[in-house]
């Protein structure tokens, strides 16, 4: 910890090891904040800290472990600053088609994405309520469409949005402001991961099911892997967190990235066919309906 002062109050980051958590983390830190930065490994928060000249304090989180959400809790309580905000940025994402993903999976994909959330949300209310701090949801432009092999994470982003939703209602009469953050192509690290993923997935198929879905994977994982390698910098979703966290009146929902403002008018105003149809093309799946049933009828 560099200090434990600020006028500002604390700010809780989870999952800030690095991406967006870590932007957000080090860029609220330079802006007067005291960051207690969630992080899975102690030398991931010391390298953290070397990144700012403010106040940082790394806390060791794990989303999905009750008694090490509690203990963060009762860290940030023990420091006796009031809780300005809550980052919740901790999430992973998978890519698989339906028909193939192992349901204990897609139950850890919701583990982290949605319950681990409400865990952490549920713990620092109480700080929360007593300092009329706000909460910052980190979504995706996903919670708004849906990618083919995409549906894991979308699904789990749709389900974040709508908790969010809710908690905006719910908690109005304490001040206390609940803010969607929905990012669309964003450069990461965790983008690097996506290659062995895809390998992995690919592996844990059926014969029948390479035939039936391989090559449009591929196709899809390769085209979204172009994407967030052009995609922007994570500091543009820092910027939002940060302008969120000070605006005298937040906006409910703020879209950041690459072609998110663009995504979402797509998926608001296009016929859901004519929708599906670009996103056929887009992602190199297969153009026509029931080509697959043509193609064994010739064979």
């Amino acid at each position: 910890m560099r200090s434990n002062s600020s006028p500002l109050g604390a700010v809780v980051v989870t999952g800030a090891s690095s991406g967006i958590g870590q932007a957000t983390a080090v860029r609220l830190a330079n802006a007067g904040y005291h960051v207690f930065a969630g992080v899975r490994k102690e030398s991931d928060g010391t390298a953290l800290q070397l990144l700012t000249t403010g106040s940082l304090t790394p806390l060791i989180l794990d989303v999905t472990d009750a008694e090490r959400v509690a203990e963060a809790a009762r860290e940030v309580d023990k420091s006796g600053l009031p809780l300005a905000g809550l980052v919740n940025n901790a999430g992973i994402g998978l890519a698989w088609p339906m028909e193939v993903i192992p349901p204990e999976t897609l139950r850890w994909q919701y583990e982290v994405n949605v319950v681990g959330q409400v865990a952490v949300i549920q713990a620092f209310l109480p700080l929360l309520r007593r300092a009329t701090g706000r909460i910052i949801n980190i979504g995706s432009v996903g919670d708004r469409l849906t990618l083919p092999f995409g549906a894991p994470l979308c699904s789990s982003k749709w389900a974040f949005a709508s908790i969010t939703e809710a908690l905006r209602l719910e908690l109005r009469p304490w001040s206390v402001h609940v803010v969607l953050v929905e990012p669309a192509s964003i450069h990461t690290s965790a983008i690097h991961k996506l290659r062995h993923d895809v390998e992995d997935v690919v592996a844990q198929m059926t014969d029948d099911q390479r035939t039936h879905y391989e090559a449009s994977y591929r196709s899809m994982t390769d085209m979204a892997y172009e994407r967030e390698q052009a995609g922007s910098d994570p500091d543009v979703v820092a910027k939002v967190v940060l302008r969120a966290l000070t605006a005298s009146k937040p906006a409910t929902r703020y879209l950041t990235g690459k072609d998110a403002r663009l995504l979402a008018s797509m998926a608001r105003w296009l016929p859901d066919r004519t929708f599906d149809r670009l996103r056929v093309k887009l992602f190199g799946l297969p153009s026509e309906f029931g080509g697959a049933a043509k193609q064994r009828v010739h064979l």
